[in-house]
């Protein structure tokens, strides 16, 4: 029988990490993430885990330190947000050419400057091509789960790749929600006894970790590591089947909320999916076929179930929670539209840069958003594709 919880998203993973009982926990605090270590700490001092927690002096040496000790065969965790993910991106490329299943968990949070340390997306985004996973996290509760899976699919034979769950900074980091929690026992038992085939302290097979590669098995390797990313999908669902069988909740590649029917959706990441729904409810009561894509998978991009699953609309709106700065939106905006490319007849699609330094979200603003598509179907145009959502423009003297 499920443990009913109250917990914030930060506790909730916490509480994860302390129930998978990982061998090393290496880490530096930075807001809105420090929680998560400062808790699991709590549970070491308390003798509730028997982990080895390595307090290092930034996340460079954080990450590098989850480097080491998952290369000598000990599984391995942190966690951390915006400046701080930045400052690891150097061994994040190490840690995913290298194939080593490490759990990151990323609080959302805006990078500087100027300093900002509320929620979007652009830290973690800014590392979508290290040769990371990535799964995101609507509310606490998929935090707490998508975490348990994170370990089983990192760790499966067939991927071998480090992965990051990532959640909104505050809006579920640190606010409290009902959550379900699985007994100690079975998370034990689903996340199994980590047993890496090739590993430093391994003296049956000696081995050496990150050595120069010349040209002639550069690429190679490189092939090898995106085919990791390629299985990791598959992988996924086989984990979440799983995890279904043993709680009763569903996960996919990504969530549809009233998709089947719809003649307008939106595409969207994280917390402001909830907001989402509300908006589509409401609409729903107008008569307006309104509905919602919300991605869980990120990397690796599973782009032809998205198109399947979005053909059929007249108009998309991809909300992205970054900009990427290249004049045409933000990264999951771009992703979407390759997805598309080449769809006969495939939905007219614009993308709005939103929320970004934590700006507010509202119900109200999401309808906005509906309402430019439904405009879009009456009059056939599209007009510009990038767009910026509640924001004050610049007047022009």
């Amino acid at each position: 029988m499920s443990i009913r919880e109250r917990l914030s998203g930060n506790e909730a993973i916490a509480t994860a990490m302390k129930q998978i009982n990982p061998d090393v926990v290496a880490a530096f605090p930075i807001t809105p993430s420090t929680e998560i270590p400062q808790y699991f700490s709590k549970y070491i001092a308390d003798g509730l885990v028997d982990t080895e927690f390595v307090p290092v002096e930034s996340e460079h040496s954080a990450m590098s330190a989850c480097v080491g000790s998952e290369s000598a065969g000990a599984r391995t965790m942190t966690a951390t947000s915006s400046c701080g993910l930045a400052l690891m991106h150097e061994i994040l490329y190490i840690a995913a050419s290298n194939r080593l299943p490490i759990t990151l968990a990323v609080v959302n949070r805006a990078l500087s400057g100027p300093i900002n340390i509320n929620a979007d997306h652009s830290d973690s985004m800014g590392s979508r091509d290290a040769g990371w996973i990535q799964i995101y996290s609507e509310s606490n509760q998929e935090a707490y789960d998508n975490f348990i899976q994170a370990v089983r699919i990192a760790e499966h034979k067939d991927v071998r790749l480090p992965i990051m769950v990532c959640q909104d900074g505050f809006i579920t980091s640190h606010a409290v929600e009902n959550i379900e929690l699985i007994e100690d026992d079975k998370v034990k038992e689903f996340v199994g006894e980590y047993n890496p085939k090739n590993y430093l302290l391994n003296n049956k097979q000696p081995m050496s970790i990150g050595p120069y590669d010349t040209p002639a098995y550069y690429m190679e390797h490189k092939r090898l590591q995106a085919e990791g990313m390629k299985n990791a999908k598959d992988v996924l669902l086989k984990v979440a089947k799983e995890f279904e069988n043993m709680t009763g909740r569903k996960y996919d590649l990504f969530e549809t909320y009233k998709l089947e029917d719809a003649d307008t959706a939106i595409v969207v990441i994280n917390s402001t999916a909830g907001t989402a729904k509300d908006a589509i409810d409401r609409l729903r009561k107008e008569g307006k076929k309104a509905g919602l894509l919300k991605i869980r998978l990120f990397r690796p991009f599973p782009a032809e179930e998205i198109a399947e699953a979005l053909k059929h609309l007249k108009a998309i709106a991809v909300m992205d929670r970054c900009d990427s700065f290249s004049n045409q939106g933000g990264p999951l905006g771009a992703d979407i539209k390759s997805a598309l490319y080449g769809t006969e007849n495939a939905p007219k699609l614009i993308n709005y840069v939103y929320g970004i330094g934590g700006r507010d979200v509202r119900v109200e603003n999401i309808i906005e958003v509906y309402d430019s598509l439904y405009e879009i179907i009456e009059t056939g145009k599209t007009g510009e594709t990038y767009r910026y959502l509640s924001v004050r423009e610049r007047e022009v003297e």
